[in-house]
Formats: structure tokens, C-alpha cells, sequence
């Protein structure tokens, strides 16, 4: 990539959302639906999502992650699709 000056601002928004996706993945942990049944019949359905998206988006951040280290237009495409599904995926875990 020809850009290098957009390096320091994705390495920042990796770590931003590392960290969202470890908290999604902490706090689904402790509401897995099949041992503390609560709220509605949706919400295990939606913490299974969440559980799905946090795992696939800790996948996209590794593809990140490598298209950071190599910062060149080969890894790019497999950055953006792996982002898109775990983006994706977030939005069907929101509801």
C-alpha cells in the first residue's frame, strides 16, 4: 500500500477492537444458555451469536493483523472478507 501514514491509525483500531471482541467473549462466557437459563426464550440465541461473532472476529483480527505486518495489497482482500463476516455476524448478535 502506497498510504503509509494510515499504518498508525489501523494498528489502533486492531487493539480497539481486540479488546471489543475479548469483552464480547468474556462476558458471553458467563451466560452460557444451556447451564443459567434467563430472560427470554431469544437470549440464548443471541449469546450463542455473540460467542460466534467474538471467535470469528478474533479470526479477522488475526488476518488484520497480518495485512499490518505486511502492508501490502496481497493480504488486503483476506483482511476485508474476514472482517466482513465477523462484522457481519456482530450485527446478527446485536439482534
Amino acid at each position: 500500500m502506497a498510504n503509509r501514514q494510515l499504518k498508525p491509525v489501523t494498528g489502533l483500531l486492531l487493539v480497539l477492537n481486540f479488546c471489543m471482541y475479548a469483552i464480547v467473549l468474556g462476558i458471553g462466557a458467563h451466560f452460557l444458555p444451556i447451564y443459567f437459563p434467563m430472560g427470554i426464550a431469544a437470549t440464548g440465541f443471541f449469546v450463542t451469536f455473540a460467542m460466534i461473532a467474538g471467535v470469528v472476529g478474533i479470526a479477522s483480527i488475526i488476518s488484520g493483523f497480518n495485512n499490518f505486518r505486511y502492508w501490502s495489497t496481497s493480504s488486503l482482500p483476506a483482511a476485508i472478507s474476514a472482517t466482513t463476516i465477523a462484522w457481519t455476524l456482530t450485527l446478527l448478535a446485536i439482534g
